[in-house]
């Protein structure tokens, strides 16, 4: 077979992306490469074809044992005869892969470095090493963002596999970082890919100058807009993770903290329970890392804005590995700015430290394309705006603002430079706090003169002025700020000063466009997209993986559009190969037609009527005429007080075993009524899959999709 026949008989992709055939065909020619290629670029199938055309098994060197997994959940699934050699394994599962391998049963064995070099004399002996893959090769160098030392000791895999290729990939390595991977690995060559950093379908935006209840309301409103869908959440403390997570428990959204002071245990149940979607969000800080490897989290955020673009980049690349379209925000105001300044001022490389603090504050505060400017920063240059950031969605509107810089800057002045960013704003509102009375600041003459500005829109001024270099944050001096001899020229009227509108601000002008849920359809295809994913799910919890490994949201789409009434269309969607056809297709289908021919309900009938529900019912339904009946019962009269949304927070909060009194506590209600709503969401439901077939009916929170 040729690598598009394979391409297409095991992954059901009709052609390549961009590099990928180059790449196949270097390798299968026995050529060593390093391949950079951003995280859903499509590294993996670069190095698995060939692997499947060659003749004995492919050695993939990776660092975590949740990688190597789920790597080898998705090629199984795919029908790739994959296995992986790792700690967690007893010793009889790790002699009966050695011996798969041996007798050439395995295409694909995953192996850690440690595990390598105690077992390469064995492998060389016994297993034929048809090439040597290195994943995550930038833990080689120690100018690397994740270096690991045991990955320093794979500079002898020529020797240990000679005539062997050795192909090393990651997404994000610098200049000095890829000569390092080369060098420590011999890259014979030192053939070098090197795909665009692009990752279009990341729509990038950033949010200025919210408070912490404003930003964690913004969180509520993107969780609610994907329903169902994974999403990340970075905060730069552990509290903050906590404290985040917390909040969004108690409004009903399913969500779970992670940071490094949780025990190994913990930490490997909460990944594991969001790989498997058994909660919808992860509310972390860095060390919820390389290890995720989900495909389909739709949303990430940043609570704090990190160090470095490196970072920035590396975590909002954990979102849309399927291709998928992904919304990632950051939020930013003066005081992440102020933490990270002081983190600055301790680092031991404070110079590298500073000028990467400045670069991500540069691309946070843009006011052109934020992609343009990413991509800048790696070396790649684009002449074109990306539409798909906030800065080309809704560009920024600027005004004479020398008047609003002149107040902020006297006041700082008046108090001798005295006061921190949320003294100064104190000032201008007016407010009597006990330190602006302490210190005699309401006695001066700018005391009040802002105060027909809200707060917010201050505190999103003052941080243009710190950008724009007119004011100063002293962090060794209780974060006083200091106007700048440029701020003195504006002080004065030697200059003008321009500003931006606050987005916030914008955002009560202009009607905000927010970004829908990704898995969202039209008109009656609503309950066929529910009905697909319960059936997903379903076969997920069977066969005890992700629901991702079964169909990605993309071959969903693709079924819905394509309504396969065979196997064989069935095959032809995207995404499906003949494993997944001849293992799923016979379900799918006979789902697809239920919904296609629209069946009818076959009652019992008593003169021309008959009884749903207790009621009496004329005619014949037809299964979507029946479900518009639900909704009108379920919602109407007695029941106007709850809609489809209200009633997916109660059913969440009753999953995570929370009793129907704390429930009432949360959502304001009383015990008797959440009780009851719950009795009657199941009976409808029983009563629902009783009267149709049960797959035409789907699990109830993605009923309530529908309804919504």
């Amino acid at each position: 077979m040729d690598p598009k026949t394979v391409l297409k008989k095991y992954y059901g992709y009709d052609s390549f992306r961009p590099l990928q055939e180059e790449i196949i065909t270097h390798i299968l020619s026995g050529g060593d490469c390093l391949v950079l290629m951003p995280t859903g670029g499509g590294k993996s199938v670069c190095f698995q074809i060939p692997a499947i055309m060659m003749e004995g098994t492919a050695l993939v060197i990776s660092p975590l044992i949740s990688l190597m997994k789920d790597q080898v959940d998705i090629l199984r699934g795919n029908g790739i005869e994959a296995a992986s050699l790792n700690s967690s394994l007893n010793a009889s599962e790790a002699r009966e892969i050695v011996e798969e391998c041996r007798r050439g049963h395995i295409k694909l064995l995953y192996i850690s470095p440690e595990r390598l070099n105690s077992t390469s004399a064995w492998i060389k002996e016994n297993i034929r090493v048809s090439m040597v893959v290195v994943d995550e090769a930038h833990c080689i160098s120690m100018w690397g963002h994740d270096f690991r030392p045991e990955y320093t000791q794979l500079g002898n895999l020529h020797d240990l596999f000679p005539g062997v290729p050795v192909a090393a990939f990651t997404a994000t390595a610098d200049k000095v970082t890829r000569e390092d991977i080369m060098t420590h690995l011999d890259i014979r060559g030192r053939k070098l890919f090197l795909a665009s950093f692009d990752r279009p379908n990341l729509s990038l935006s950033v949010v200025s100058g919210l408070n912490e209840k404003a930003r964690k309301d913004r969180i509520v409103s993107i969780a609610r807009r994907h329903p169902e869908e994974s999403g990340i959440i970075y905060c730069t403390t552990r509290k903050s993770t906590e404290e985040v997570a917390l909040d969004l428990r108690i409004r009903g959204i399913s969500c779970a903290h992670y940071h490094a002071g949780l025990s190994s245990e913990e930490r490997k149940n909460i990944q594991e329970d969001f790989k498997m979607g058994r909660i919808q969000i992860v509310c972390a800080t860095v060390a919820f890392g390389m290890g995720i490897d989900k495909a389909d989290v739709r949303f990430v955020i940043h609570y704090n804005m990190p160090l470095s673009i490196e970072s920035y980049y590396q975590e909002i690349g954990r979102g849309g590995r399927d291709g998928m379209p992904c919304e990632t925000v950051l939020f930013y105001n003066l005081q992440d700015l102020v933490t990270l300044k002081r983190f600055v001022e301790e680092s031991g490389q404070k110079e590298v430290a500073a000028d990467k603090l400045r670069r991500m504050q540069d691309f946070a505060e843009s006011t052109v394309c934020r992609r343009r400017i990413l991509l800048n920063y790696f070396g790649e240059t684009t002449s074109r705006n990306c539409g798909n950031c906030d800065v080309c969605r809704n560009p920024p509107h600027r005004f004479d603002g020398t008047e609003l810089v002149q107040k902020m800057l006297s006041a700082v002045m008046r108090t001798g430079q005295r006061v921190s960013s949320t003294g100064a704003i104190d000032i201008l509102l007016g407010e009597k706090t006990p330190n602006i009375v302490k210190w005699g600041f309401d006695q001066i003459k700018t005391f009040g003169v802002g105060s027909d500005i809200p707060r917010e829109d201050w505190q999103a001024y003052l941080m243009q002025m710190v950008h724009l270099g007119y004011v100063e944050i002293d962090v060794l001096n209780y974060r006083h700020l200091l106007v700048t001899p440029l701020g003195k020229e504006v002080l004065y009227g030697r200059q003008s000063a321009e500003l931006s509108v606050p987005k916030r601000k914008e955002s009560r002008s202009r009607k905000h466009k927010e970004q829908p849920s990704i898995l969202s359809v039209e008109g009656e295809d609503k309950i066929l997209l529910s009905a697909l994913k319960d059936l997903r799910n379903r076969i997920a919890q069977e066969e005890k993986v992700p629901a991702y490994i079964i169909l990605s949201d993309k071959s969903i789409l693709s079924i819905i559009e394509r309504k396969p009434s065979t196997e064989e269309e069935f095959g032809e969607c995207f995404g499906i190969g003949e494993a997944k056809r001849d293992r799923y297709g016979e379900r799918f289908v006979r789902l697809v037609n239920l919904y296609s021919d629209r069946l009818k309900l076959e009652p019992e009938y008593d003169d021309g009527e008959w009884t749903f529900l207790g009621e009496r019912v004329e005619g014949t339904y037809t299964f979507e005429k029946l479900l518009k009946t639900v909704k009108k019962k379920l919602y109407m009269g007695n029941d106007r007080s709850w809609t489809p949304q209200i009633d997916k927070e109660l059913l969440s909060l009753h999953d995570q075993g929370i009793s129907n009194v704390e429930i009432a506590a949360k959502m304001g209600r009383k015990t008797k009524q959440v009780r009851s709503r719950l009795q009657r969401l199941k009976r409808w439901h029983r009563e629902l899959r009783q009267s149709c077939s049960p797959d035409q009916i789907p699990d109830m929170k993605n009923l309530l999709d529908y309804f919504s």
